[in-house]
């Protein structure tokens, strides 16, 4: 049996965050990681040389000074840093109608879309000014402020009031969806269906169930901070934070499995290990999803039957196949790295296999991939339900992987032919590897139709993180999560004093 102030389950960005800050505050940590690999949906796995994102490959804002991404927030507090390789255009968005380059400037890319359409060029503008305007009074209020408890609201009148009066005129698109803002300010049909698209590759959701704050982050930040790719992949990014805990004295240990959170009287008393080991703590934080927390992790007399049978009962985003390839570059020395195909305009954005998402970050960082090479990753939405691992499954995912490829063949057309290295990921793998509840990426909760569950539980000590607490499937919203969760197990004067410290 061991002791400790803090356990935390799931080495993803959510929990690393949350564990880092809370060893940088002076509290015992121990993070358990049930893979071999840190990092969660974040991990990165090598083959034959190659260099694979698992997940999530796009990013801005992780080396500007001034950044409002929650995870270069997070570095700067812990004392690490990333080297990143910035690039722009940010990526290329393939229609029927054409193909258009996605620039960080705005009126670039405004020009890019009034090739398509004039009209809908105009209507973009000011959709995307109206937006900017909350960027900007989000600005004033970092992250690494806040926390999920009623003090946040001594942190606010205490050190942001001005920011807050400038924020008033704002309040109502605060809650409101991209969606309200869309329908009053555009009407061209090619523009709703781009805008539809930004939003799912945010948050798994078209614009009316996106959260306008989310899309005015990522409008901000990606024309302002710019957009990078991490020198070493996405691991670069785990591998600092986990440099950055165990700096401050945390401790990470991997291959070690949460089978129970131990729960008496209401409260939390500590985990128990799959090997039987007992580690005590009074306070857990989950980083696994809200159905494998309160599903496997718990007790069902744990919990309130109600909360427990709503909280199984959330919607969750659908889980994805992935397709990673490594292939010969000779003669694709104008490759660009990021790319998104909708193949039938008749189809919805949100139609398994219709948006195929494509990474090939070797074009900025050479050393992801043996020379002469690139490392291709790509993927797009693909339900759970009717994967078995049966005599059927091996054809099943060659079949269901040529929606990808012929993604890949608009911009490669000979991609089948220069492949050396294939690897085909479904839902199946997902659920293997994340151990997550069927393969998902998190809720699929729209901005009408009611709010995250917070990182709060009926249970005393315990506490949740990751993409089961915050609006947005990427990077910044899981950051943002293990934020708000560590301040909140700490007093206001630790964190005023780490802000401080970094001014």
């Amino acid at each position: 049996m061991q002791n400790s102030d803090v356990i935390v389950i799931g080495s993803g960005i959510g929990g690393l965050c949350a564990a880092g800050l809370l060893a940088y505050y002076g509290k015992q940590v121990i993070v358990c990681e049930s893979h071999t690999i840190p990092g969660g949906a974040a991990h990165s796995f090598r083959r034959r040389g190659f260099e694979f994102d698992s997940g999530p490959s796009f990013y801005c804002g992780l080396a500007d000074a001034q950044s409002l991404n929650p995870v270069k927030q997070v570095l700067d507090a812990l004392g690490e840093s990333i080297q990143v390789i910035p690039y722009d255009p940010l990526g290329h968005y393939h229609f029927p109608e054409g193909t258009i380059a996605v620039y960080r400037d705005a009126e670039r890319y405004r020009h890019e879309v009034e090739r398509i359409t004039p009209q809908g060029a105009k209507e973009l503008q000011r959709f995307t000014e109206r937006l900017l305007g909350l960027y900007e009074v989000m600005r004033d209020i970092p992250t690494l402020a806040l926390r999920a408890d009623w003090q946040v609201i001594l942190t606010l009148f205490k050190n942001y009031l001005p920011s807050l009066v400038k924020m008033l005129p704002y309040l109502p698109l605060v809650q409101s969806s991209v969606g309200n803002v869309m329908d009053a300010t555009i009407q061209d049909p090619w523009v709703r269906r781009l805008i539809d698209l930004e939003c799912f590759l945010l948050s798994g959701l078209k614009a009316h169930g996106t959260i306008a704050p989310e899309v005015a982050f990522m409008l901000g930040e990606r024309s302002r901070a710019g957009v990078e790719y991490p020198v070493g992949g996405s691991c670069a990014i785990v591998q600092a934070l986990v440099r950055g805990l165990e700096r401050w004295g945390g401790k990470l240990r991997l291959g070690c499995h949460v089978e129970q959170i131990l729960v008496e009287s209401g409260k939390v008393v500590g985990v128990k290990l799959q090997n039987g080991e007992i580690l005590h703590a009074p306070i857990v934080i989950s980083n696994a999803s809200i159905w494998d927390t309160y599903n496997k992790l718990l007790r069902p007399q744990d919990l309130p039957v109600t909360y427990h049978q709503e909280a199984l009962e959330t919607p969750a985003v659908a889980s994805f196949m992935h397709l990673h390839l490594g292939i010969r570059a000779d003669g694709l020395e104008n490759l660009t790295g990021h790319h998104v195909v909708v193949h039938d305009s008749q189809q919805e954005i949100t139609t398994p296999g219709n948006t195929c998402m494509i990474s090939i970050p070797s074009v900025w960082d050479a050393s992801l991939a043996p020379q002469g090479h690139h490392v291709v990753h790509a993927y797009t939405l693909e339900p759970y339900t009717g994967w078995e691992r049966n005599e059927e499954y091996a054809e099943k995912k060659q079949q269901k992987a040529q929606t990808l490829y012929r993604a890949l063949e608009k911009i490669i057309p000979d991609i089948k032919e220069r492949a050396v290295i294939e690897l085909i990921g479904t839902p199946l793998t997902h659920a293997h590897y994340l151990r997550r509840y069927q393969g998902t990426y998190g809720p699929a909760i729209a901005a009408d139709k009611g709010m995250f569950p917070s990182t709060h539980t009926p249970i005393q000590g315990l506490y949740r993180v990751g993409d089961s607490t915050m609006p947005g499937i990427g990077v910044p919203a899981v950051a943002a999560s293990g934020i708000l969760c560590a301040n909140t197990l700490v007093k206001l004067q630790q964190t005023e004093a780490l802000l401080k410290n970094l001014r």
